[in-house]
């Protein structure tokens, strides 16, 4: 079998090697004579998969003590409606930057639930540029800013975070989380679908501070409320047993490679090559999105038709080049290169835009 070089925006690329060590132990978990996959999570060989994935998660991520981790079901999506479920009341308020088509997501769910503040809307600019984070001030009563750390669909990324004083900042990081350092502590709540950066789809990591906690609302059904998955180490019912088993697989490569600043090396080189074959292209391709907030996982560009569009996305398809077409609510061209994307994918990729450029 050839492997193709995988652009889809998620489930995304995984690690090759992960892919071999799952296949070697899909059928016999180190010898227990079951896939782990078919045992107990009661049992102690997924207690110790399951404990040294949150254990790298930390390690990685540099995550503090005061912080607790949290493997749940429901994608991002489930956060949406979640986050205020546990934090907002008929007294409190959040605040919100809406910066693209996820963003908006969330902000409609947390409205059905309390009062949301708007400190960032830009779809006068049809969500293509970002403020400097410095320029976003919470409203000291807020219990939360939420913000979407980098936008799948619009190709947009913030490159830093605002001082929000004492109004902790919660935010989706679910398709640039592990790509770049983080400053954990300006963070209340982060959340990500595994399915970018981190894994297969299936589990979604909460890294929640300790003391929001205490927040939370005991009139909650219990898979809702975070406190039950705290208490019972993200235990309290069948985890997402598959999902998780690979997300360490994943960790481990990640650190094999040399973690998270090695991560961000790659993603700055990756996004480069690419952005650089956009602007060297006497606007053949074009980038919408400020050059300043550009993301360094999701590249997107338009062509001069859409008739070319689908020309090109047809023949890297014929070279071994996936999931190159973008969102259909934006339409153009869209390659996400997380993590897991050798630099041979993108090298490839822009070899074939400049010869696509030359014959079309």
């Amino acid at each position: 079998m050839t492997r193709k070089f995988n652009f889809y925006a998620g489930p995304a690329i995984i690690p090759f090697p992960v892919l071999e060590q799952i296949e070697k132990e899909m059928k016999d978990y180190k010898g227990i004579g079951l896939s782990l996959i078919e045992t107990s999570h009661r049992s102690k060989e997924y207690e110790e998969v399951h404990n040294a994935a949150m254990t790298l998660l930390k390690e990685l991520l540099k995550i503090p003590n005061h912080y607790q981790i949290l493997f749940l079901g429901g994608g991002a999506t489930m956060q949406f409606g979640m986050i205020p479920l546990n934090f907002l009341t008929k007294e409190k308020s959040c605040d919100f930057t809406l910066t693209g088509s996820w963003a908006e997501k969330a902000y409609k769910d947390a409205k059905k639930i309390g009062k949301v503040n708007v400190v960032f809307d830009g779809k006068s600019d049809k969500y293509m540029k970002l403020p400097a984070a410095a320029t976003l001030k919470a409203n000291p009563d807020s219990v939360y800013l939420h913000m979407t750390s980098n936008e799948t669909i619009g190709g947009i990324e913030w490159p830093d975070w605002p001082d929000t004083g004492k109004v902790p900042i919660f935010a989706d990081m679910s398709s640039d989380i592990m790509s770049r350092p983080l400053p954990i502590e300006k963070f209340g709540l982060i959340y990500a679908g595994a399915q970018k950066n981190l894994g297969p789809a299936g589990v979604t990591v909460v890294i929640i501070r300790q003391d929001l906690l205490a927040l939370c609302p005991d009139t909650l059904p219990a898979y809702l409320n975070y406190n039950t998955h705290a208490k019972d180490n993200s235990l309290y019912n069948t985890p997402p047993v598959f999902s998780i088993y690979a997300l360490k697989l994943v960790l481990e490569w990640v650190k094999n490679q040399g973690g998270v600043n090695a991560m961000k090396a790659l993603a700055d080189k990756r996004a480069s090559m690419l952005y650089q074959v956009i602007d060297e292209s006497n606007g053949y391709y074009s980038c919408p999105v400020d050059k300043a907030s550009r993301s360094k996982m999701n590249i997107v560009w338009r062509l001069p038709s859409e008739e070319k569009e689908t020309k090109f996305v047809d023949e890297a398809k014929k070279l071994g080049m996936l999931g190159l077409k973008g969102h259909k609510s934006v339409g153009g061209c869209r390659a996400s290169i997380y993590n897991a994307m050798p630099v041979e994918g993108v090298m490839a990729l822009a070899d074939f835009m400049k010869d696509f450029q030359k014959k079309n």
